[in-house]
């Protein structure tokens, strides 16, 4: 059995006490981060190789973006792919001992207006899913785990407010079936919503809400899937909310899920 968490930190270098600390505390077999906002030979991986975690495999860029998969289990790096030709480090893998390839990805947020003709930024969004699409029906994935910030709550109770969210960037209906069509391209399951299959449910609370936790205008933005032979071996889902009230903390907070293989 292995524990797997998904996190965006918006910036790695900023927040790497919380990054130990989340460590410490929780102990993850694997942590998969997005925004780590770091090239990857600035990491701080001396602290977390401290902690047990001596194995990464990440791909990062200045200022922007940046994946990283960050492991006490052996792993080795399974490549990456630039979706939307967009020369963003969005996405890595790693392949773990027994077979079982976990792909970390940052889906690009979208920008503010959901019409790709008025903003390049929701253009590049829908072609980045489209593409995730293309390549799941073209190889279909196996003995595969895909997390990470993918930046669209497809469900009503994914958010606050379904009807006050349904032409906000995140929640469009264009979004939701674009997101789904790459599910169904790689038969891939909603570990968290396998095990949590109803009530609200958030993983990112924005930083211009005052009091975040008081208002609780969240959104489910960060997921892990399985492909349907392993999704049964999944189970023990949960988000960690408390983490959003952490000193200088990161906007998202992290997801968690256990897998028995």
């Amino acid at each position: 059995m292995f524990t797997i968490a998904t996190w965006n930190i918006n910036s790695v270098r900023l927040r790497e006490a919380l990054v130990c600390r989340l460590l410490a505390d929780e102990a993850p077999d694997i942590l998969c981060l997005q925004e780590i906002k770091s090239p990857v030979e600035k990491m701080p991986v001396q602290s977390f190789a401290d902690l047990g975690y001596r194995h990464v495999v990440a791909r990062g860029q200045k200022g922007y973006n940046g994946v990283a998969i960050l492991s006490r289990l052996p792993i080795e790096d399974a490549g990456d792919r630039d979706y939307a030709a967009m020369g963003h480090a969005r996405h890595v893998a790693a392949r773990l001992e027994n077979g079982v390839v976990i792909h970390n990805f940052y889906v690009p947020a979208g920008g503010d207006i959901p019409d790709r003709e008025q903003n390049l930024k929701f253009g590049q969004k829908l072609d980045f899913l489209t593409e995730m699409r293309d390549v799941f029906h073209a190889e279909r994935p196996e003995r595969s785990i895909l997390v990470g910030d993918l930046n669209i709550a497809p469900r009503e109770d994914d958010v606050w407010s379904h009807k006050q969210l349904l032409k906000i960037v995140s929640h469009t209906p264009v979004e939701v079936e674009h997101l789904g069509a790459a599910q169904d391209a790689g038969k891939w399951v909603d570990i968290t919503r396998q095990d949590i299959p109803a009530g609200q449910l958030y993983s990112w609370w924005s930083y211009r809400a005052r009091d975040w936790d008081a208002a609780d205008k969240g959104r489910r933005l960060d997921h892990i899937w399985a492909t349907s032979d392993i999704a049964g071996a999944g189970h023990g889902s949960r988000v960690l909310r408390p983490v959003r009230g952490w000193t200088q903390p990161s906007d998202h907070v992290p997801v968690f899920a256990s897998f028995d293989l």
